[in-house]
């Protein structure tokens, strides 16, 4: 999608003149964009390119070194954080000795609770019915993939940052991915993914940004 739901309201995420330096050498920017609600951006890019740094500037994780990040017109603050940006990395952030419920539970006690959800059933939506209470440690990587998956349909957050999201799952899953962008987008939600391309959202018209080691182009 490449238009806001409502272009009254203000972009979910903005980034202005961004930019982040390692050891004083530029790793991306600066840069400048925007995500309003029924966006799904792919961001595209060599390894080495920043596409892993910038999500983790966007979510806080790190400090840009320069520009600044805007949450629905306001400045980013950890505060604001928990609630609104929801971030999906390499690392799941699940812990490998409890159960999915109790994985799910957990995040629920961080972030919040989409209205109209419950975990058992975002662990149904999500094709892990039957595995609330296996620990972690016994399901495959696809399956912890699909615990952090469940996690995202859960919380109440907007805005979200996933980093590879098609990684370590089978057709099945690829397509699960899709079906929940396709779902947070419709509902007012705004999506900015990483992808090699191979398995890359494909509803509708999705903007592409292709990020380099010095700048940053839209399509």
């Amino acid at each position: 999608m490449n238009s806001p739901i409502d272009s009254e309201a203000p972009a979910l995420l903005q980034a202005r003149g961004l930019a982040y330096l390692r050891n004083d050498e530029p790793i991306f920017g600066p840069l400048s964009f925007q995500l309003y609600g029924g966006d799904v951006v792919l961001m595209e890019g060599d390894n080495g390119s920043g596409k892993t740094t910038l999500l983790k500037v966007l979510s806080g994780l790190l400090e840009p070194s320069s520009g600044e990040i805007l949450l629905n017109g306001e400045p980013l603050t950890l505060a604001r954080l928990s609630h609104q940006v929801a971030l999906l990395g390499h690392l799941l952030g699940i812990k490998a000795e409890l159960s999915p419920l109790q994985n799910l539970r957990f995040a629920i006690g961080i972030g919040g609770l989409r209205a109209g959800i419950t975990p058992h059933h975002a662990l149904k939506s999500v094709g892990l019915e039957g595995y609330e209470d296996v620990p972690l440690r016994q399901l495959s990587a696809g399956q912890k993939k699909r615990v952090a998956l469940a996690r995202l349909l859960l919380v109440p957050a907007a805005l979200w940052l996933l980093d590879e999201p098609y990684a370590n799952l089978d057709r099945e899953g690829i397509g699960l991915v899709n079906r929940l962008l396709e779902l947070h987008a419709l509902r007012g939600g705004a999506a900015l993914i990483t992808s090699h391309g191979a398995y890359a959202y494909t509803s509708g018209t999705p903007r592409r940004i292709a990020l380099r080691n010095t700048d940053m182009a839209a399509a």
